[in-house]
């Protein structure tokens, strides 16, 4: 089966990079075939910004030195940022399919897959855009958190440990992270990075969320916990 150019996926560009291997997967591949290693596989699925299996012909990106990369050395944030507040945020990148927890000292902590809107809805036949910008966290819930709009004259589409910060948008786990913007407008993660942000990290009211806003990289030699000034976007 061939993958339309649309969705070809987040890998078919990143493994043209260097340090990695571009590896075209075959009908019936599974990630656990491909990648008998659990560590290895996440990894590789983290990298490829899919949590669903991958499909016959899809090329995915894997990296040259497997067996000692590391998640953090494949951040697409800076390690440290300008600070002007001593606040939390989380930020996304739409292009890069991808969010960064940064604590109030301007630190990366961990960093993962999304997928957010798609652009256009077929099933509500209106556009379905994830807002960029800064915002609140509004409020948070647990894994038992459901959509009250979607699926389309349904509802009740899981939503595991919701964020919200705008309306109805927020960031949410799901098990459909597939390597491009695929959403109604939420920010999909992957469902253990959003555990992960909704019982350790965020702070409602307290924590930001970045959609698509620059962010400047720390001086290097900068200290964490002394490094606190204005923030100058990048231009």
């Amino acid at each position: 089966m061939s993958v339309s150019p649309a969705h070809a996926g987040y890998g078919d560009n990143l493994c043209k990079k260097n340090g990695f291997k571009c590896v075209k997967v075959k009908k019936g591949d599974t990630w656990g075939k491909l990648f008998s290693n659990s560590s290895e596989r996440e990894l590789v699925q983290r990298l490829n910004r899919m949590n669903i299996e991958p499909r016959g012909g899809q090329v995915i990106a894997v990296p040259k030195d497997l067996d000692s990369a590391r998640l953090m050395d494949y951040a697409p944030f800076p390690k440290l940022i300008k600070v002007s507040d001593r606040t939390s945020r989380v930020v996304v990148s739409q292009k890069d399919l991808a969010w960064g927890a940064y604590d109030m000292r301007g630190q990366l902590l961990k960093w993962g897959p999304i997928s957010a809107g798609k652009g256009y809805c077929k099933d509500i036949g209106e556009k379905c855009v994830t807002p960029q910008g800064d915002f609140q966290t509004i409020r948070k819930m647990g894994s038992d958190c459901v959509s009250t709009i979607f699926p389309a004259n349904e509802g009740g589409a899981p939503m595991p440990y919701c964020i919200f910060f705008k309306g109805g948008i927020a960031l949410h786990g799901s098990p459909e992270v597939p390597g491009y913007n695929a959403s109604h407008g939420c920010v999909r993660l992957f469902v253990e990075d959003a555990a992960w942000l909704n019982n350790n990290f965020v702070e409602v009211g307290m924590t930001r969320v970045l959609v698509d806003k620059p962010i400047a990289a720390a001086p290097p030699g900068t200290v964490a916990k002394v490094y606190i000034e204005d923030l100058t976007p990048w231009h």
